[in-house]
């Protein structure tokens, strides 16, 4: 209650001027209420009347004040209440006892109410200090809880805008991977309907000259026979490019005839020996779904012939209930485990392995690559459902 007192009063006590004058004021109304009740009790119990105003003084007023307060009152009890009155002499050896008792006690309480009222002043300075880093704590929390939810809702809307450019980014690749399609479909088109018409011609006219060829002279005869020649061979080079292109049987018959025609040429082009193990129920897919697997299958065996080394490679293609399995596999030198890295976090890849996973991913599947040296196989599967979905929405 006292710590709230001088809580409560210390703000009028700021001025030193007014802490000696309310010590003064206190002193004096204290010895004019003991001149009061001098008639009552005398000198009976000396100097206790006047203890009251220097506990009051040593708490509200300060050291300074407390000590003069006690001074103060000593002179005032001694000098009207203590025989012999109006003196300041000490009478015998009770009285001596009396004042060193009186100041003892006195600078006991003064030094004690000073004591409690610094750790008073310093713990409503601490409390001041606490209550003040509170408020500067809970405005940081709320601050930092601010930023955190405008960081939050920044992120938040970046992620949107990530997923955004990223749907958009595979929508233009697999709209990409299709005019790509379509674009070698029509150049497959024209090398066969127009160039090859062409050539076809052009062996015809030449066919008809080596015919005449008695009328020529030998050189002529035989740059005749050299020119159907190469005429014979461009035609087949131009229609193997056109199937490689697109093969027409991919469209007209479906994905077992067009993966049977393009085994067997692509063994005979590059003296590699190739299996192919299909299933019997295969039946026809959604033409997307069937260009797609056609377009692994055909740059697996191009990746075999280019960089494997093997002289042999097989294809197998495996229906479950629910999913379809298309693995690749040769015997050559595997791959360089860096490059396997690459591969496994989607790094630097070459254009082949990252659009084989763009078609996949258009449905829904997944590429694996696995190789140590003497075996690479390439699998890429595809859920059924998904080719079921495509398939209707196609038709």
């Amino acid at each position: 209650m006292l710590a709230r007192m001088s809580s409560r009063t210390q703000p009028w006590l700021e001025s030193k001027p007014q802490r000696y004058a309310l010590a003064l004021v206190v002193t004096a109304l204290v010895l004019i209420l003991r001149g009061v009740l001098d008639p009552v009790i005398g000198s009976y119990v000396p100097y206790l009347a006047v203890l009251p105003a220097i506990v009051f003084s040593a708490w509200f007023c300060g050291l300074g004040p407390s000590l003069l307060s006690m001074l103060l009152a000593f002179l005032g009890e001694q000098y009207w209440f203590i025989p012999p009155v109006h003196s300041l002499r000490i009478a015998g050896n009770p009285d001596v006892a009396g004042a060193i008792v009186y100041f003892l006690v006195s600078l006991t309480i003064v030094i004690f109410a000073d004591t409690i009222r610094r750790t008073t002043s310093k713990l409503a300075t601490t409390s001041e200090k606490l209550r003040e880093t509170g408020v500067e704590l809970s405005r940081s929390h709320a601050e930092l809880e601010q930023r955190v939810s405008e960081r939050t809702s920044e992120l938040q809307q970046t992620n949107v805008e990530l997923r955004t450019q990223t749907d958009v980014v595979r929508q233009l690749s697999s709209r990409l991977l299709q005019m790509q399609d379509e674009e070698r479909r029509r150049i497959a088109r024209e090398l066969h309907d127009s160039v090859g018409q062409i050539v076809a011609a052009l062996g015809m006219n030449l066919a008809a000259i080596q015919r005449e060829s008695d009328h020529l002279s030998p050189e002529a005869a035989g740059d005749v026979v050299e020119s159907s020649n190469l005429v014979a061979e461009l035609s087949r080079q131009i229609r193997t490019i056109s199937h490689l292109l697109h093969p027409p049987l991919l469209d007209e018959v479906g994905l077992v005839s067009a993966l049977q025609h393009y085994v067997e040429g692509f063994a005979e082009r590059s003296k590699i020996q190739v299996s192919l193990d299909l299933p019997a129920d295969l039946g026809r897919l959604a033409p997307e779904m069937e260009t797609a697997i056609f377009r692994i299958v055909q740059e697996c065996l191009t990746n075999v012939h280019r960089h494997s080394g093997s002289s042999s490679a097989s294809v197998h293609i495996a229906k479950t209930a629910n999913q379809l399995r298309v693995e690749v596999q040769d015997a050559g030198k595997g791959i360089p485990s860096q490059k396997q890295s690459e591969i496994a976090c989607r790094g630097k890849t070459g254009v082949g392995m990252s659009g084989m996973r763009e078609r996949l991913r258009q449905f829904g599947g997944q590429l694996e690559v696995t190789s140590v040296p003497g075996q690479t196989v390439v699998a890429a599967t595809l859920p059924i459902q998904q080719m079921q979905a495509k398939s209707a929405v196609s038709t």
